[in-house]
Parts: C-alpha cells; sequence; structure tokens
C-alpha cells in the first residue's frame, strides 16, 4: 500500500499560499503520516499533542511555546486538545503572514470550538482526510467526479481494462473499510477486533475531550443505531423514540459524532438553494468498514437482509465521492435527490456553474433502462444544466440507457484521472 495519499498535493499547494493549514480528519486515518512524509516539506518541525508535557507548555503558556521555536515553519499534531494555543496562532500569523508557517492536524474539528473559525478567518485553509479511498489502497490517484464532469470523456474508451468488482468483492471492500490499520489486518476475526477498540477509544477518550457528556455508556449503542440507518433519511424524532434518548441529548450525541468525523449528513438537493436547508439529509457513517462492523455484517447478515447490502453499498459510495471531492480537480457539492412524487437518486454532484451530475449505485449485476427512470426525469427537468447520469452496478460491461445516461461498472469509481 501506497504511503503517500492523494490529498498530499492539496496540502503542498495549501502551504504555498497560505499561512495556516489545519488537516482534520478521525483518529488513525493517516494525518500524522501524511504530515511526516511531505517530502516537499521537510524543514517543518513537529510537535504532538499526544504528549502530555507538550500539552502542558502550549498550555502554560501559548505564546511563549511558539516563541521558542524561532519562527520555524510548524506541524502541530491533534491541536484540538489545546485549544488556547490558536489565539497564539492568530497573533503569531498576524505579525508574520509568510504562507505555510503553520501545518496543524487535528482528530476533532477545531471549527466547531467557540471563537476559533472567526479567529483564523482569512488566514486559515481547512482540508480534511478521511481514511483510504479504493484507489489510494491500490496506488492510484482516482478522479472519476472530473471525468465525469467532461461530456468528452467517454468511460466505453478503455471499458476492457476496468478491473471487475463483482457483488462479493464489493461486499468485501465495503466490510474492509478504509482505516490502514484496519485494512492491514487480513483476518476477519482481527479486524473486529480492531474496530470494536476504536470505537471504544473514541467513546471513552476523544468524545470526552471535545464534548462535556456525562453518560458515555449510551454511545455505542447510540452509534450501532446509527450504523443501522446508514444510507437512510434522518430522522431524529423516530430516533429517539428507538433508543430512548431525549432530543436534546441527541443533538449533544451527534454533534460530537460529526466533530469526531464518525457520521456525516449529505444534504437534500432542490433547484431552490432555501428549500436545501429544510429538506430532511441523509445520515452515513464516514467509513462503510465502521458501519458493517456495527451492523454485525457478514455473508449471512446480507444473504438475510438484502437491503442492508444496499444500503451499505450507498455509504461506500458516499466515502469514496467524499474523499475525491477533497482533490478532484473539479470542484463540487454532493447531495441526494428525493421528490414529493418518491423519485430517488443516491447522489448528485454540483459544481460551481450549477451542472449535475447524478449517481445510483445498485449491487446486481444485471441493469435495465428502467432502474435509470429517476435519472431520466431529472434530466428533462435540468435540460443543459444536465451533464451526465451514471449507474454503478456490479457487473462488467459499460451499458447506454438513454441519452447521457449509462451503466457502469463500480470499479469505473477508481479508474485514475483523464
Amino acid at each position: 500500500m501506497d504511503e503517500q495519499r492523494n490529498l498530499s498535493r492539496n496540502v503542498l499547494e495549501s502551504l504555498a499560499d497560505t499561512p495556516v493549514v489545519f488537516l482534520r480528519g478521525a483518529r488513525q486515518t493517516g494525518k500524522t503520516t501524511l504530515v511526516r512524509n511531505l517530502r516537499e516539506d521537510a524543514g517543518r518541525q513537529y510537535v504532538s499533542f499526544d504528549d502530555a508535557s507538550a500539552v502542558a507548555a502550549a498550555r502554560g503558556d501559548p505564546v511563549g511555546f511558539l516563541e521558542g521555536f524561532g519562527g520555524a515553519p510548524l506541524a502541530l499534531d491533534e491541536v484540538q486538545k489545546v485549544p488556547e494555543l490558536l489565539p497564539a496562532i492568530k497573533h503569531e500569523v498576524d505579525r508574520d503572514r509568510r504562507p505555510g508557517r503553520f501545518l496543524l492536524t487535528g482528530s476533532a474539528n477545531i471549527l466547531t470550538l467557540p471563537g476559533i473559525s472567526e479567529s483564523l478567518a482569512g488566514r486559515m485553509e481547512v482540508l480534511t482526510l478521511y481514511p483510504l479511498s479504493q484507489g489510494e489502497v491500490h496506488g492510484v490517484r482516482e478522479d472519476f467526479i472530473a471525468r465525469a464532469f467532461d461530456p468528452a470523456v467517454s468511460f466505453a474508451q478503455g471499458a476492457d481494462g476496468i478491473p471487475a468488482y463483482t457483488r462479493q468483492t464489493l461486499l468485501a471492500a465495503i466490510c474492509r473499510g478504509g482505516y490502514p490499520e484496519a485494512l492491514a489486518r487480513q483476518d476477519e476475526k482481527r479486524r473486529d477486533a480492531w474496530f470494536a477498540s476504536y470505537v471504544t477509544t473514541m467513546v471513552e477518550r476523544d468524545v470526552r475531550d471535545i464534548a462535556n457528556i456525562q453518560d458515555r455508556s449510551v454511545l455505542p449503542r447510540l452509534l450501532a443505531l446509527l450504523a443501522a440507518r446508514s444510507g437512510t433519511l434522518f430522522n431524529q424524532s423516530e430516533l429517539s423514540r428507538d433508543s430512548g434518548i431525549p432530543n436534546s441529548s441527541l443533538n449533544r450525541y451527534i454533534a460530537a459524532f460529526e466533530a469526531l468525523f464518525l457520521v456525516h449528513f449529505l444534504p437534500a438537493w432542490a433547484s431552490n438553494l432555501g428549500k436545501r436547508l429544510v429538506k430532511s439529509p441523509k445520515l452515513h457513517i464516514v467509513d462503510a468498514g465502521l458501519a458493517a462492523h456495527l451492523c454485525g455484517a457478514s455473508d449471512q447478515r446480507f444473504a438475510a437482509d438484502p437491503k442492508l447490502a444496499g444500503r451499505l453499498l450507498e455509504t461506500f459510495v458516499a466515502g469514496e465521492l467524499q474523499k475525491q471531492a477533497g482533490w478532484s480537480a473539479r470542484q463540487v457539492r454532493i447531495y441526494h435527490y428525493r421528490t414529493q412524487g418518491g423519485e430517488e437518486i443516491d447522489f448528485l454532484l454540483e459544481d460551481r456553474a450549477g451542472n449535475v451530475v447524478a449517481v445510483e449505485a445498485k449491487l446486481s449485476a444485471t441493469i435495465s433502462a428502467s432502474d435509470a427512470k429517476a435519472i431520466g426525469s431529472l434530466r428533462q427537468k435540468l435540460g443543459s444544466r444536465f451533464i451526465r447520469g451514471v449507474l454503478l452496478y456490479a457487473g462488467r460491461d459499460v451499458l447506454p440507457l438513454g441519452e447521457r445516461i449509462e451503466a457502469l461498472p463500480c470499479a469505473a469509481l477508481f479508474q485514475p484521472a483523464a
């Protein structure tokens, strides 16, 4: 597995023109490894706030702590543990706005801390590192997003070279997930043990660090309930009834899970920007492997509950698209689509000009034109703004399903950039 992450190039570009770069992401996604492997950034001094003595020094005298490095470029790891340091960073940047002075990493989103986003506004760029993408697992810098938005790119060209992702290999990839340490464990039982330990660590340590939650014993059960709903419309009132947790507490718990990059919400798309704020989002666990672990996924479970397999595939594709959006040559926002008439599309990618690519994902190895009915309806509504419709499936062939709509093998999602 290549240690060079696809986001590395974006981190270096940001350091070249921005005083502060914040690389955020869940614990164990490889932030520290990425920072230490930046070959073009060798002169940077590194401090980890997993070290209690470093935390004590930074908290005791934040300004003096930074001055002690004599203005050298710094990498400050797990900076959410020392929020007192951030105003001192602002002071240093205001005094000397050289680009690349501070590279911060955090397993919690410091932008949720009061006053932080305001104090570093205009001084900091934020990048998110997710677990490994399928392309990174195989040493590829993939960019499905840019390819899909380019009408000149034909996925049919070179289709024979697209490796097969059968239903079975897709489910296996989903269950492995993208955390580097989990991927390194070939034995399923040992991988499950890693996931169990990971959940315990997040609940017992990381949630405690960022949120005042007294009864942390409910959090593993709540996370499992969220995993069972991954890939579905989020209904907090229903979740409150099923879990027995009051809505007021759920707000805090779920905000903590979001801040720790365990869950994310995919907003609903609507042509009217205001309506996007009031329609129900879709819930996804950030890593499909973690979701599968929390659901007790197995071949037997998938056979007994095909809908679970479909939802986890949707969560898997959601994660791959989110990862690629971090380095894609085309800037997009990702939504889900649902009409009052019941038409649904798993993902809508919208670029800054308002152009749209629609993406559906199915575990079936056979596809018909009727599977793309909702995509065809959206094409009629959007006209020239509709660039392409893609139906990812577990087959091997590229199949036309209508004007600007095609079925692609799932592996097309992981092809190198054109």
